[in-house]
């Protein structure tokens, strides 16, 4: 039986926050920083940060179905992080294989739909067995997309999807005069998922890392000086709050909003 929130449900949540319904984000990406840095400041091992960082992770992902997003997109782990020490990587891999079990279920019941993103070459034969179990179970769900960014560098993707565009013009498949934007968009790894309206940056860093440099053209930028294991649900709030606040014009001159 599916816990996922009804529309009724989804708009009181929303109206709680003071949040107008008109804008309220649809996709929310996340760059999850902080981890290391706030087990040095309790002087625990980064493990704890990271094991820390899980467990907010599955607050905030519920907090997005009780929001009603479309999707939430959490960069995990990045194509340059291989370069991290042996044991770290290790532990990180031991996390993602051990979260994407214990979570299996609360997708089926919230009916949210796994995505991975990223290149499966590297990944340990674990974590892409539970990776590919959990999206296998949730294939059928209809609700919210949960786009997991796993060894993901953005320029990886993007240099991909050309390849296979440019193969498909090579075989004859496509002309490449109908190469354009949306072709482009429907050859990435979030294809029929939607543009994130808002990426959230926690620990204060002011860059990109490599992280949905296509999608992002734009998307509205929350940072929190908040490392990612004290990101709690009312700071979650605080970046969505920040969002609806805004005028989004797209290029456009536009008007002021009410």
């Amino acid at each position: 039986m599916s816990n996922a929130p009804n529309p009724q449900a989804i708009a009181e949540a929303r109206a709680a926050l003071g949040a107008p319904p008109e804008r309220f984000p649809r996709s929310v990406a996340i760059i999850m920083d902080g981890n290391g840095r706030w087990a040095r400041a309790r002087d625990l091992p980064r493990g704890a940060g990271h094991q820390k960082g899980a467990e907010i992770a599955r607050r905030i992902v519920h907090e997005a179905v009780r929001l009603g997003l479309d999707s939430l997109t959490l960069y995990s782990f990045s194509v340059e992080n291989w370069r991290r020490p042996r044991e770290e990587v290790a532990l990180l891999m031991n996390i993602y294989a051990e979260y994407l079990i214990s979570q299996r279920d609360t997708l089926l019941t919230n009916n949210v739909r796994l995505r991975h993103l990223g290149r499966r070459e590297g990944l340990p034969d674990r974590v892409l067995g539970e990776l590919d179990a959990s999206i296998a179970a949730s294939q059928r769900n209809t609700g919210m997309f949960l786009c997991l960014a796993l060894n993901y560098g953005s320029r990886a993707e993007i240099t991909d999807a050309l390849r296979q565009i440019a193969q498909e013009a090579r075989d004859g498949k496509i002309d490449p005069k109908q190469i354009d934007e949306a072709m482009i968009s429907r050859s990435l790894n979030t294809a029929g998922v939607g543009d994130p309206d808002l990426l959230i940056r926690t620990s204060g860093e002011h860059r990109l890392s490599n992280f949905l440099l296509w999608q992002i053209s734009y998307t509205e930028f929350y940072i929190t000086e908040t490392y990612w294991p004290d990101f709690t649900e009312k700071e979650f709030h605080k970046a969505i709050l920040s969002y609806v606040a805004r005028h989004r014009r797209f290029g456009d001159v536009g008007s002021a909003p009410a």
